[in-house]
């Protein structure tokens, strides 16, 4: 049983944090989550907003603070109490909805999730974990049971919106696709969008862009550490050898990516095996770190030689590397805007296959279709250019997707 001065302090550190909570600017994914699911996951790489939106539903939705818990699973006293211990302890203390962060801090958290489900039926569970954590059939089985989403980085929409400098709706893929004219020149209307895009390559991706840009890469820094010394361990059995070959490999990339991997030179490089490259690579990206490009879909339980590697976002690409190249600056942030609602393979013509329908190559203003004249659903994503016409695309433009 848990002491009630232990739970007097967890739930004084729970109030203080939601009443601390801004609700000035609310992530693309606040408002596509039905909040009254009994059973909520919300996955996502570290920092890109999860707490926040935990923090944002508690202080909105509840007038009375006590009846609302948030806890953080990756805070030491969980140590020494059990999670059960508290929820037994919240409920009966009138607790009607129980935050937990970070959930992939506990050993078994799958099993605990679905006790706490059974045992209290009038009890909401909202938690959050690791964009690494696996969401699937087991022996707790939790598919049948929650509802989960996944929480990603900035849009470049998103961007102008916590910016304060445009509030504009996203637009689909198809909308994108049939009409980029309209769109483009829509939007111009109210914006420069070059005033502000090679600011968001930078250093936009990430809710805390308001830093100095120097603090910004740190704390990116800071994050890759976590990531991989930290919650990587805690999904998968992954040695501390390992896992300092996985900071190596990583860095390593960052200066050659997009990357059609010779796996042999990797393992040589960073000095591994080749199984425990190719697990690092698929570890790395899970977690948001990497983007890997297969040409056909693959299962992570075949792990295999991805095709073409990129960083997750062009922000890692200015933290990681001193020299970022242009072309590969283009493909990553169409690759990371992209990947967030759409399947993308790599063709044999273009940059990309998208839903395995739509090809795309990336260039500059003055590319031409020459190398995918002949592929039916081609287009051009193109960059330094304001205004789409025809099925030549501007490449900010796949920004405002979500």
């Amino acid at each position: 049983m848990i002491r009630e001065e232990d739970y007097i302090a967890i739930n004084q550190l729970s109030i203080k944090k939601i009443e601390d909570a801004n609700l000035t600017y609310k992530r693309y994914l606040y408002n596509n989550i039905n909040w009254r699911t009994r059973l909520i996951c919300i996955r996502g790489a570290r920092g890109t907003g999860k707490t926040t939106m935990l923090l944002q539903y508690a202080k909105e939705h509840f007038d009375d603070l006590t009846k609302v818990l948030y806890i953080s699973l990756d805070d030491m006293r969980f140590e020494s109490i059990l999670l059960k211990d508290v929820a037994e302890y919240a409920v009966q203390h009138g607790v009607k909805t129980l935050l937990i962060d970070e959930v992939h801090y506990h050993p078994h958290w799958e099993r605990m999730l679905k006790n706490i489900y059974d045992n209290y039926s009038d009890l909401q569970v909202i938690y959050t974990g690791s964009s690494v954590l696996r969401i699937a059939k087991s022996e707790a089985d939790l598919s049948r049971r929650q509802t989960y989403y996944d929480l990603t980085g900035f849009s470049f929409r998103e961007y102008l919106m916590f910016k304060g400098i445009a509030t504009i709706e996203p637009i689909s893929y198809e909308q994108l696709l049939a009409n980029s004219t309209r769109i483009s020149l829509d939007i111009v209307k109210q914006i420069k969008p070059f005033e502000w895009f090679g600011e968001y390559l930078r250093n936009g991706y990430y809710p805390f862009t308001l830093m100095p840009e120097q603090d910004y890469y740190q704390r990116i820094q800071s994050i890759i550490n976590l990531v991989i010394y930290q919650d990587i361990p805690q999904i998968d059995e992954v040695s501390f050898s390992s896992l300092q070959k996985a900071r190596k490999l990583l860095t390593l990339l960052a200066t050659v990516v997009p990357l059609e991997p010779n796996i042999s030179t990797l393992c040589r490089e960073i000095g591994a095996a080749r199984e425990v490259v190719v697990k690092l690579l698929y570890l790395l990206d899970k977690a948001g770190m990497l983007a890997l490009l297969q040409k056909e879909t693959n299962s992570y339980k075949e792990l295999s030689r991805p095709d073409k590697i990129y960083l997750d976002n062009t922000n890692l690409m200015y933290a990681l590397s001193s020299s970022v190249n242009r072309g590969t600056l283009r493909e990553t942030f169409l690759m990371n805007q992209l990947r967030q609602n759409h399947s993308i393979l790599f063709p044999s013509k273009g940059d990309f296959l998208i839903d395995e329908q739509y090809t795309i190559e990336v260039g500059g203003k003055d590319k031409t279709f020459k190398q995918i004249k002949d592929i039916p659903d081609s287009y051009l994503a193109v960059d330094d250019t304001e205004i789409g016409f025809g099925n030549r695309i501007p490449l900010w433009l796949f920004g405002f997707l979500y």
